[in-house]
């Protein structure tokens, strides 16, 4: 078994860790007393599910747009037909179309973040799952990205927009921001995404539903949240 050996920033962060669960506001303000970076880290919020993910009725999955964004443009393409794809590149994606994307997807381009279809090419991409799926790629209506307006859609995801589902372990991982954002833009942003992930809890799902949550950065140990 080989263990994961921490340089001296992340140990001393570690000294400072808080044992003790916190609020969202408390646990950001936690997280920005840890020891600087020279680049902007990402901040994550993961969150453990009361849910059987071995059950399709109890997947948890979605999307949003989180009030303050999260510092930076995703690469989006578009699978649509021909006259919407002008459109699409036009609201940002970096690639848009039917068969010809397809097509270079196939011969292994994925150097993209999100993909957003119509419903009507989706049985075509659909020959593309076994690619995009184990990546988290894959369009799905119920994460929103098969859409009727692909143009949309494209800027949405484009400004940040993101996706979230459930891993096999019931844990979602998910972006809320950048450790340069204010508190307060934090807060707002982890709020808004464990109020979303709330409202669509399984109906099948009994008993405590969010049991555990946690906020780190790229570069630091992680903070508990609270959770009522």
């Amino acid at each position: 078994m080989v263990r994961m050996r921490h340089g001296k920033r992340y140990r001393a962060d570690l000294e400072k860790a808080p044992d003790e669960a916190l609020s969202v506001g408390e646990a950001v303000k936690a997280l920005k007393q840890f020891n600087q970076t020279k680049f902007d880290q990402t901040v994550e919020l993961v969150l453990w599910l009361g849910i059987d993910p071995k059950q399709s009725d109890q997947q948890v999955r979605g999307a949003m747009s989180l009030p303050h964004g999260i510092g930076k443009t995703r690469k989006v393409v578009a699978f649509c037909d021909e006259a919407q794809a002008d459109q699409a590149k036009a609201a940002g994606a970096v690639d848009a179309g039917g068969d010809e994307l397809i097509a270079k997807i196939q011969k292994g381009w994925t150097e993209f973040d999100v993909a957003v279809a119509t419903p009507a090419i989706m049985r075509s991409v659909s020959r593309l799952g076994r690619i995009l799926g184990p990546v988290g790629k894959m369009p799905s209506p119920k994460a929103g990205t098969v859409v009727e307006d692909v143009a949309a859609a494209v800027k949405d995801y484009a400004a940040g927009k993101i996706e979230f589902r459930n891993d096999d372990g019931g844990n979602i991982h998910a972006p809320v921001g950048k450790l340069s954002f204010s508190e307060t833009a934090l807060a707002e942003n982890i709020e808004a995404l464990m109020g979303k992930i709330r409202s669509v809890k399984p109906a099948v799902c009994k008993g405590q539903y969010l049991k555990k949550a946690c906020l780190s950065a790229t570069m630091t140990p992680s903070v508990r949240l609270a959770l009522e």
